[in-house]
């Protein structure tokens, strides 16, 4: 990755969700190749049956294959100008085997049968020499083998079948008119993703998946010209598992939040969103400073999709529960214990978590995992109750799981699968609430939008959050824009806190696109979906930033 990229993704506010992995073991190409098919099924298999057999023929007792054929296209502007186009492919072997009760895995862009065949004989020799120093033997949950099956992310339109011009001039007409608006400096990008997937494994599965992902963000910055300071609002989209439909208005479902402008559900009116985060930038720079306190909060779901994310799927992933994994996120505070008690109060009865890698237009939303496994929705959170983490086959004993969870993924042919968070939602209300209702009964309160800085402890515990767009609620009414707001909290506190959530009607996503994990560093994409919900007399602090 190039070290300008990365500091333009660092401006967007991703920090450690996008330091590794974004075009890992990836060739530059043309667009137009980006397009060229694949090897087709038939041969994906024989490939598939190459390894079984080889690996099979050296002792192994398990074995998977994936192959892979990682597509990615990031499109790069500031102001007026193009910064950088990345056009990658990666396509390769990785194979994971059990031999001696011990995994092992190697991965070849030798995809050849001859170079396939080395691949998993070398895997096997790694499980055999890891396992002279195994303890106990790898012990898999069941899954039924699939046979020869396909899954599709549903699109619409596929965005790299759009022209490249095309989407630069979508992206500088997005900096024109932030700057027509008044802001000083914009910059705007594009990120495309497909996943070409075949898996293959000794439980008889034969599966191929064609994964498709879109993100398109900016930043725009407002300068106060006589002090210096300044003032930023970044995108207020979400990454979507979608097509190019997500942005050229095949579904519009706008519609308008309580601070007066328009919010999105399903599609993304990228140029609409700039002009508005140029007159925001600009408010910002004069809008009255917090007074620091105890506040009722309304969040937004594109602000709560991020506490989410760090309070509750991360926590909840069983093998930082396990202490087994520390690496971006540290380990946890939802340990076994509280999950055996059957009554630890991770939140109020309200709060009803789920994960669900099954979504429509979400990032996670996949027929199969990495392990062969269909995907489906579970429980993690009931009535505030914890009931259940997130579990790969080789951990579902450890929590009394018939089967896995279907939640085990890798980054690129070239990494070894492991748990990776599912989408993990807030279950809308079941009660008719809209948002200016829930507004018109706090008294002093804060409505937040959009994700900002953010803070947690390594036990996932105690935490501070701040975010794009702050405004003060006085006697049921909006009425102002704040500035320097974060909130601090601990989890249970937090959640402990939710008094009202809207209903399904306010129901949207927001999403992670690099989110970070393990060592060697993977990164995936997840959505967190939730509707505007409340949150009773949290701390607010005053960040102390000037102008």
């Amino acid at each position: 990755m190039k070290r300008r990229d990365f500091i333009h993704l660092s401006s967007l506010g991703l920090g450690a969700l996008a330091t590794s992995g974004l075009v890992a073991m990836s060739n530059p190409v043309t667009a137009e190749q980006l397009l060229e098919p694949g090897i087709d099924v038939a041969a994906k298999k024989l490939l598939a049956d190459t390894a079984l057999n080889a690996a099979k023929a050296k002792g192994a007792t398990y074995t998977d294959v994936r192959i892979g054929r990682y597509l990615q296209q990031f499109l790069f502007t500031r102001e007026k100008n193009v910064q950088n186009i990345t056009n990658a492919e990666s396509f390769g072997v990785g194979i994971r085997v059990i031999a001696n009760g011990t995994w092992g895995f190697s991965a070849t862009s030798d995809v050849t049968p001859d170079g396939i065949k080395k691949c998993a004989e070398t895997a096997v020799a790694i499980a055999k020499a890891n396992s002279k120093l195994q303890k106990e033997p790898v012990e898999l949950a069941p899954v039924k083998g699939q046979g020869e099956v396909s899954w599709k992310t549903p699109i619409q339109k596929n965005a790299l079948e759009v022209p490249v011009k095309e989407k630069i001039d979508l992206l500088l007409g997005v900096n024109n008119a932030a700057m027509d608006t008044g802001a000083a400096f914009v910059n705007s990008s594009l990120f495309m993703i497909n996943e070409q997937k075949y898996f293959a494994s000794t439980d008889g599965s034969y599966i191929d998946q064609d994964i498709h992902r879109i993100w398109p963000t900016f930043n725009v910055t407002a300068v106060n010209k006589t002090s210096g300071g300044f003032r930023s609002r970044q995108a207020l989209s979400a990454p979507m598992g979608m097509g190019y439909e997500y942005l050229d208005g095949l579904e519009k479902d706008k519609a308008m939040n309580p601070a007066g402008f328009n919010s999105y559900r399903n599609s993304y009116d990228m140029l609409e969103d700039a002009v508005n985060a140029a007159k925001h930038a600009q408010e910002k720079l004069t809008a009255k400073s917090v007074t620091p306190g105890k506040y009722d909060l309304v969040l937004d779901p594109d602000h709560l999709g991020l506490t989410i994310h760090e309070s509750v799927g991360h926590p909840l992933e069983l093998d930082r529960v396990l202490g087994y994994e520390a690496n971006y996120a540290g380990t946890s505070f939802a340990t076994l214990d509280k999950w055996r008690a059957g009554d630890f109060k991770y939140g109020s009865d309200k709060v009803n978590i789920v994960a669900d890698k099954t979504q429509p237009l979400s990032l996670g939303n996949t027929g199969y995992d990495d392990e062969g496994v269909k995907c489906k929705e579970w429980d993690l959170i009931k009535n505030g109750v914890l009931v259940n983490y997130q579990a790969i086959r080789d951990q579902a004993k450890i929590i009394n799981e018939p089967e896995s969870h279907g939640c085990c993924f890798a980054d690129n042919w070239s990494s070894v699968q492991f748990q990776r968070m599912p989408n993990v939602s807030l279950k809308p209300g079941t009660e008719k609430l809209s948002v200016a209702e829930m507004v018109k009964d706090v008294e002093k309160g804060i409505y937040i939008l959009g994700r900002g800085s953010y803070s947690i402890d390594q036990q996932r515990y105690n935490f501070q959050f701040g975010g794009q767009l702050f405004y003060e609620i006085k006697n049921g009414e909006i009425t102002n824009m704040l500035e320097d707001v974060a909130y601090q909290s601990n989890t249970q506190e937090f959640w402990n806190s939710c008094s009202q959530i809207c209903d399904k009607d306010d129901y949207k996503f927001f999403g992670s696109f690099f989110d970070g994990k393990g060592q060697p560093s993977q990164v995936s994409a997840v959505s967190h979906g939730s509707s505007t919900t409340r949150f009773d007399a949290v701390n607010v602090i005053n960040t102390g930033r000037n102008i």
